[in-house]
């Protein structure tokens, strides 16, 4: 049997063939994150409202689903200093959504993810016997926000510029000077937002203060997510709306 000499020629077009619908459906389920993501509800170069930031929390249900957990936490520890009613009630509360929005026949996955934390972190709690564990898996999550962000900067691929290129279709964001800049602050943004957390949030649970850290985390979690995000749209804006003028 003799060779054409056609053979590692037409391998290698195949692997590039079969490689491409890959690369498409990466682009296309990070673009589907994208959309879910607060970014997604003011577009880059429209003017944010509060309705839109009100969108981004997810309205009253999400902002029920998000604080009322964590402040059944603090109040339940600050009058028993136990720690099973303490982490079973918000879970018990976080179950209750699940089926509230069952019934109702919306979106169940945000609720599920948030009783899936839940449960983790009450699980790990009653483990070890000490409230201070109910906070250690948002820790971790923060904790890979701040990598993710850092190696992102640090492979000059900024994260937030990411996410907008791929909400808005702007892939040659990187060449523009001006909403490389932006875009790189707005990261290093959010690099502060987890970074804070982590810095005011690890030494109350080094030195066992469950309550402040049940406070603390209530403060720096929807509150601050919600200012960071406002002003992240308020400085995409401004560059994309001049950009297009």
């Amino acid at each position: 049997m003799t060779s054409t000499g056609d053979e590692p020629h037409d391998s290698t077009e195949q692997v590039e063939r079969d490689s491409e619908p890959a690369d498409v459906d990466v682009r296309a389920a990070f673009a589907a994150a994208a959309q879910r993501s607060g970014f997604a509800q003011v577009a880059p170069g429209e003017r944010p409202t509060a309705h839109a930031l009100w969108a981004a929390v997810g309205g009253v249900r999400g902002l029920i689903e998000s604080l009322l957990p964590g402040f059944l936490f603090l109040v339940v520890f600050t009058i028993t200093g136990e720690v099973a009613p303490s982490v079973l009630i918000p879970l018990g509360i976080a179950i209750v959504f699940v089926l509230v929005r069952a019934i109702m026949r919306s979106p169940i996955m945000p609720a599920v993810i948030g009783l899936i934390g839940i449960a983790l972190s009450a699980g790990l709690a009653l483990w070890t016997g000490r409230a201070e564990e109910n906070f250690v898996l948002g820790f971790v999550i923060n904790g890979v926000w701040l990598v993710a962000l850092l190696v992102s900067l640090a492979v000059r691929r900024p994260l937030i510029g990411i996410i907008t290129g791929l909400l808005t279709g702007d892939h040659e964001w990187r060449s523009d000077p001006a909403k490389r800049t932006v875009l790189t602050v707005t990261t290093w943004l959010w690099v502060g937002l987890f970074a804070l957390r982590l810095g005011v949030q690890l030494p109350l649970y080094l030195a066992e203060q469950a309550a402040a850290l049940a406070a603390t985390k209530l403060l720096m979690g929807l509150p601050l997510y919600a200012a960071v995000l406002w002003v992240t749209w308020l400085m995409i804006r401004a560059v994309y709306a001049r950009r297009a003028s």
